[in-house]
């Protein structure tokens, strides 16, 4: 479907193990390098042996997503409105989907970059962490924040090449970014002993880069098809409904990211080798995650599209085959992290300390993949189905189990009653959305 699919037969398709591959395969590679990113962030600063420069940042990257990831409906909301336009042979909403996410994008991200010091100060306090741990944890935050306006503008990008199913394009711009990322995490954080402002200032310079080169691809795209009319771009009921879906994509998002909050802030009252050692299972989390997600964009795509030209068998083929499909990864990164995951651990930190408190508790990182395939995969479908306020409800009452839990089992287990509550909080996702498809089905092809 890559670049092969267009506008006449985007409302006769069949979903087969091949289209769903078509777009996993290569985005699962694309997002794999985000989290193997995080590896490298991890390793460069671990090679200090300073626990607290450790500590510091994962709290900075966890400020920086709580504020960008609750911005991510600038990448799935883009994906779901512009499949299902796909879906329904309209190359002219395709194009405005993706200016419009670009405009809020720019709007929002120099606001961002404007309140760095503000949000940072922020972080600081909510963290309340030790005083290398905030300092170090200062510094990241201040310069990364300065990438703001190009890393948003990357989602609306991202969005609109996912939303057509173009995943080996999504691919390339991934390996661009993280490439060029990883690459000067070494010479700046590393070789140039920068530390922490390095591995930051390879951020900016990473999501810059890909900007540029993402906007040269989808420009010169518009430019050999019909011009966009301005009433087109600015239709105040499109626009409206944009945003209802963004809303409710950003509520979702921000209550995801909250959970997360809260799980670094209790690990950090474990003291700071707890939360050193829950910051490198973290990134372990993350590469299973993010083997999920590719099969998820997959689900977002197809289930869009499917929505978009009102064909429920399609649609229904979608959602079994990436669940299939997930589950099988989800198995295998498994096993590879109870494998392979001391060795990774090693190689991530030099502290043998650190190494010790996250050898205990490898086994729960393990199983994430297991207990969230439903919630990534689910998630998936909904947002490609644009049914964001099922979404943002079942997010909302997920984040209510998962404090309970979280009050419930911490203070009795301690970081295994963490742990225990991540994934009390992953499978109430998943099932709570699961409970919910079989009407929401029934009603949009009826």
């Amino acid at each position: 479907m890559d670049k092969g699919a267009t506008p006449a037969d985007a409302k006769s398709f069949d979903v087969t193990n091949r289209s769903v591959l078509a777009i996993a395969v290569p985005m699962t590679l694309a997002y794999l390098t985000t989290p193997m990113l995080g590896l490298v962030d991890t390793a460069v600063v671990g090679q200090f042996g300073d626990a607290a420069l450790l500590g510091g940042l994962a709290a900075g990257a966890l400020v920086f997503d709580v504020v960008f990831t609750s911005f991510n409906f600038l990448r799935s909301g883009t994906t779901g409105l512009v499949a299902q336009a796909f879906g329904r042979g309209d190359p002219l909403e395709e194009q405005a989907v993706f200016w419009r996410a670009v405009l809020i994008a720019v709007v929002a991200g120099v606001v961002f970059a404007a309140l760095s010091p503000l949000i940072a100060a922020g972080g600081q306090w909510f963290m309340d962490a030790g005083p290398r741990v905030s300092e170090a944890m200062g510094v990241y935050i201040r310069i990364r924040l300065l990438a703001a306006p190009f890393s948003l503008i990357n989602y609306a990008i991202l969005g609109y090449v996912l939303g057509r199913g173009e995943g080996g394009l999504g691919l390339l711009l991934q390996l661009v970014l993280n490439g060029i990322n990883i690459a000067l995490c070494f010479l700046l954080g590393l070789k140039l002993g920068w530390g922490v402002a390095g591995v930051a200032w390879a951020t900016v310079t990473g999501e810059f880069v890909a900007m540029l080169l993402g906007l040269a691809i989808v420009v010169r795209r518009f430019r050999s098809t019909a011009p966009l009319p301005r009433h087109r771009l600015l239709d105040l009921a499109a626009f409206l409904r944009m945003l209802s879906l963004n809303r409710d994509i950003m509520i979702r998002s921000f209550s995801l990211l909250a959970a997360f909050a809260l799980f670094t802030r209790q690990g950090a009252q474990f003291g700071t080798v707890t939360l050193a050692a829950n910051a490198v299972l973290m990134n372990f989390f993350l590469v299973a995650g993010y083997f999920l997600d590719g099969f998820a964009t997959a689900a977002e795509q197809l289930a869009g599209r499917a929505v978009g030209a009102r064909a429920e068998l399609p649609f229904r083929r979608a959602v079994r085959l990436t669940l299939f499909w997930g589950l099988g990864l989800a198995g295998a990164a498994t096993l590879v992290l109870l494998s392979a995951g001391a060795n990774l651990v090693a190689i991530v930190t030099t502290s043998q300390e650190v190494r010790s408190v996250a050898d205990i508790y490898l086994p729960w990182a393990a199983f994430t993949a297991l207990s969230g395939v439903l919630a990534f995969q689910m998630d998936g479908v909904f947002i490609g189905a644009t049914w964001s306020r099922d979404m943002r409800n079942m997010m909302l009452l997920s984040f209510l189990v998962f404090a309970v839990a979280l009050l419930t089992l911490a203070p009795a287990f301690g970081n295994h009653g963490l742990w225990a509550a991540l994934h009390v909080f992953l499978l109430a996702r998943g099932f709570s959305l699961l409970t919910i498809l079989r009407l929401r089905v029934r009603t949009a092809f009826s």
